[in-house]
């Protein structure tokens, strides 16, 4: 192409140009004919600038669908106590798991589970458990972070049958996840977690619950 003169390359690309537009309108044609088609399978009268408008929309939404990405923030271990049964409640099996300390650490973020918080959860009348943690982090440098973490548990029943024996059952076996709520001071160097939204994968073992929260950006 280097070797043309300058007025046959300018043919050469209009001619592009020209094929590139035919072939666009041949594929639009196409799919404007492919929804006309299933329009009138389904006995719906759509004028053909609608039917564009659909076609394009259908096309930006699936190019500009964004996926979510998380990152490891941190993993705490929660320490609790023996639950204590409220009973039957409006909701279900009312509980109060106390709990009693712990420990936290992160890439950004370590420190400690100050004790007196609590978990107060229920179980649904389809036996999912329904829990709602509220407890209060310091970290290594004695700022104080109010958690509150909220989620579901639930599994086939004989595994939360050795759940609530205190057994050790692997994490696999059932389903819990949580999404999480921070509030630390402004202008601490921790307030990137007031801004973001936070997902926990969550384990419970015989003392303690170990939770591994995810940023998601």
């Amino acid at each position: 192409m280097t070797n043309l003169c300058p007025s046959v390359r300018r043919v050469s690309s209009r001619a592009r140009s020209r094929e590139l537009h035919r072939l666009s309108s041949r594929a639009k044609s196409r799919e404007l004919h492919q929804l006309s088609s299933r329009a009138k399978s389904r006995d719906l009268h759509l004028p053909l600038s609608l039917l564009l408008l659909a076609s394009v929309c259908a096309r930006n939404l699936t190019a500009q669908a964004p996926g979510a990405e998380t990152e490891f923030a941190f993993e705490a271990r929660v320490t609790v106590q023996t639950p204590m049964v409220v009973g039957r409640s409006s909701h279900g099996l009312r509980r109060i798991v106390p709990i009693t300390g712990g420990t936290f650490e992160g890439p950004r973020i370590r420190g400690r589970v100050i004790p007196g918080g609590a978990d107060w959860q229920f179980v649904r009348p389809d036996g999912v458990l329904v829990v709602e943690a509220r407890y209060t982090l310091q970290t290594a440098d004695s700022v104080l972070i109010m958690v509150t973490n909220r989620g579901i548990r639930h599994g086939p029943k004989a595994v939360i049958d050795r759940l609530g024996r205190g057994e050790q059952v692997d994490p696999s076996e059932y389903y819990f996840r949580t999404t999480a709520e921070f509030e630390a001071p402004i202008g601490s160097k921790y307030e990137w977690l007031n801004k973001s939204v936070f997902v926990g994968v969550a384990e419970r073992r015989p003392d303690a619950a170990i939770i591994r929260f995810y940023r998601v950006r």
